[in-house]
């Protein structure tokens, strides 16, 4: 079996009447389960688009298996698994509604399996006596041919040639959602010969004659009528004709395979690209993978791979005394510290990027709140409060006291940092960015703010002012999430979820939606982003539910209005509008241009490492599309040479007609 995709097939694990399942292993050396459809599956109508939308739901769906690579548009269409994941292909086939059978273990029984023609053994034998034809055109069914199962039984009497081709079965295998063009039709299993009847009556037989034959009055010693001589056997001429068309048939099959590109000796070992395509690199493996997340090569992976680049992880650590508002004497005699974490955008090449105030820049009221609940926190754990008297210890003293810096009036220490695709908690050292606060606008009347990275040439997203959020429609949003349960040590990476609108609101003047679903507590200032892959919105909390879930979206309008008060704007640096096209060549299937333009986008811009990986990805796909299948070519040239043949065959009629003409 050929390789597929960047995966060399070890060997079979199951099949059933629509495909195989196959255990292969990557360049990495990483174990996956692949599942193939059959191509005459796949050709028929409704079965690709089956098995696409059945890959798709199981991977979106809530603890469904998320497949690592697939290519739907192929031949033969495959998904593949992570083998860590489970046996992904069998619960793809079962899905699908078909009977999978596994192949037995070395030493096992041989179990049945149906779909797969079986070998029959043996030399024909050879029966005496003249075959009889049976005349007939077969009819031609339409779907895929059903196995019969069995080894054909031998008939004793005369072979009989039966003319035509054996008729197929109609229809692929069943399930719900397949397509049949009609009843099946079973094939004749034994057929039998024409023999003649037994009870038809049969001309007498004719035996030897007894005694000399009767006297025959026209007998002549001679002949009277001379017969003429036979026409003259022209075999030399069809000596010439058949060797004519061996030579056109045998001469076109060379050309075929002269023309045809050259294939590995060796089908597991894949084919090499040169240096001048894709440099020597090790694989890259980005926290988010647009193509495992969506539909391989629909709107959404391509929105995801536009906008993910610029998306980072902001914590924010505030540092104050909580203080007796009436004397100013701290009621801890140690600062108290405690952190943010949200999400945020890149959205000018030199630095700026957009979140929500809330984790930048809180109100007094919200920073003192969160600053009594740590002290709370403390007293519980000193054994001088309870765990239930935390709520009522806030409630009491919110309106006694104020969070300052180390000095009274001053605003307490903030220290904030930018990290790009996986993050770390508590990270304050390379690759975190370190930031500041540009400007912010309180909760009433936005709760954005604009924030200024200490690095430049950051992958930029772009927003589009004139979205329009309108209630039933969707979104993809993108922000920060994680797992982890332990606060300190959190891993947090991006993560999308399409989203519908449930309805509108205001922020004083400002309108915001809201939608159904979040991605966590830190996805607020994240995307919610257009088909295109522009920003249409950002992410923020809903203060009128109890838990502030990050179910709002700001419109674009509303940022890119912040960001012209900075005195400044929104725009995309060179890298981004190449990383653009590149993804524009790569959708379009232009490989070799991608490559080439994702390789540039990755030096000018190292964060991007999603111009990494589709840069490797495309020069797989290119690798996959220059192997030709020992199948297709063969079939090339038997093409070539019956067809040379029939040529030849069409002008040797002409002229023995013109011929007989003639001699009439």
């Amino acid at each position: 079996m050929q390789p597929v995709g960047p995966y060399r097939f070890t060997h079979m694990l199951g099949t059933c009447p629509a495909g195989k399942a196959w255990a292969a292993i990557d360049g990495q050396g990483r174990l996956v389960t692949i599942a193939v459809l059959n191509a005459a599956v796949a050709d028929a109508p409704g079965w690709r688009e089956a098995f696409v939308g059945t890959a798709n739901g199981l991977a979106q769906a809530p603890g469904g298996q998320t497949f690592a690579y697939a290519d739907f548009s192929a031949a033969e269409p495959w998904v593949a698994y992570p083998a860590e994941a489970g046996p992904g292909a069998e619960r793809l086939f079962r899905a699908l509604g078909q009977d999978y059978q596994p192949v037995p273990t070395e030493g096992g029984p041989a179990a049945p399996v149906s779909g797969i023609p079986q070998q029959v053994s043996g030399i024909p034998q050879q029966v005496s006596g003249i075959p009889q034809q049976v005349s007939g055109v077969p009819h031609q069914v339409s779907g895929v041919p059903q196995q019969v199962s069995g080894i054909p039984q031998q008939v004793s009497g005369v072979p009989q040639q039966v003319s035509g081709v054996p008729q197929l079965t109609s229809g692929p295998p069943p399930a719900p959602w397949a397509l049949h063009a009609g009843p099946p039709v079973a094939p004749n299993p034994n057929p039998t010969t024409a023999q003649p009847d037994a009870d038809e009556p049969q001309p007498p037989a004719v035996g030897p004659m007894d005694g000399p034959p009767p006297h025959d009055p026209f007998a002549a010693p001679v002949r009277r009528i001379q017969p003429s001589a036979p026409p003259k056997r022209r075999t030399g001429l069809w000596v010439k004709v058949a060797a004519l068309a061996l030579a056109v048939a045998v001469g076109s099959g060379v050309a075929v395979w002269a023309l045809a590109p050259d294939e590995p000796t060796d089908p597991g070992i894949p084919p090499t690209v040169g240096a001048t395509a894709f440099p020597t690199a090790a694989a890259v493996d980005p926290p988010l993978k647009p193509w495992a997340q969506a539909a391989p090569y629909s709107p959404e992976e391509r929105a995801l791979a536009v906008a993910a680049p610029a998306l980072v992880f902001v914590e924010t650590v505030f540092t104050g005394y909580v203080r007796d508002a009436s004397t100013n004497t701290p009621i801890r005699a140690t600062p108290i510290t405690f952190t943010r974490r949200c999400s945020a955008f890149v959205v000018t090449p030199d630095g700026h990027a957009l979140t929500s105030s809330a984790c930048v820049k809180p109100t007094q009221e919200t920073a003192r709140q969160i600053a009594l609940d740590t002290v709370a926190r403390m007293l519980v754990r000193e054994q001088t409060l309870v765990p239930a008297q935390v709520q009522e210890y806030i409630r009491t003293n919110m309106g006694k006291t104020k969070f300052t810096g180390i000095d009274p009036g001053t605003e307490p220490g903030t220290e904030i940092h930018g990290q790009l695709n996986t993050a770390k908690g508590n990270l304050t050292t390379e690759p975190a960015i370190p930031a500041q606060v540009v400007r912010a606008l309180p909760p009433d009347t936005g709760n954005i703010a604009l924030i200024k990275l200490g690095r430049g040439s950051l992958p930029v997203a772009e927003l589009n002012p004139s979205a329009t959020l309108t209630d039933g429609s969707s979104l993809l949003i993108l922000g920060f999430a994680t797992t982890d349960d332990d606060f300190r040590t959190a891993t947090y990476g991006p993560k999308s979820k399409l989203v519908g609108i449930t309805g509108t609101g205001r922020r004083g003047s400002a309108s915001i939606s809201r939608i159904n679903q979040d991605l966590g507590t830190t996805s607020h200032g994240g995307i919610a982003l257009d088909p295109s892959g522009r920003v249409a919105g950002m992410i923020d909390q809903d203060q009128a539910r109890p838990d502030r879930a990050n179910r709002v979206i700001v419109p674009s309008s509303s940022l890119n209005a912040l960001i012209g008060e900075a005195g400044t704007a929104n725009k995309l640096g060179d890298s981004d509008k190449l990383y653009r096209k590149a993804l524009d060549a790569y959708f379009a299937g232009q490989h070799s241009a991608a490559i080439t333009q994702f390789d540039a986008v990755a030096q000018a811009s190292p964060g991007n490492l999603l111009a990494k990986a589709y840069r490797q990805n495309a020069v797989e796909r290119q690798q996959n599309e220059s192997e030709p299948s020992d199948q297709s070519v063969w079939l090339m040239v038997l093409l070539a040479g019956a067809g040379g043949a029939l040529f030849v065959g069409l002008i040797v009629l002409v002229v023995m007609l013109v011929r007989r003409r003639r001699d009439v």
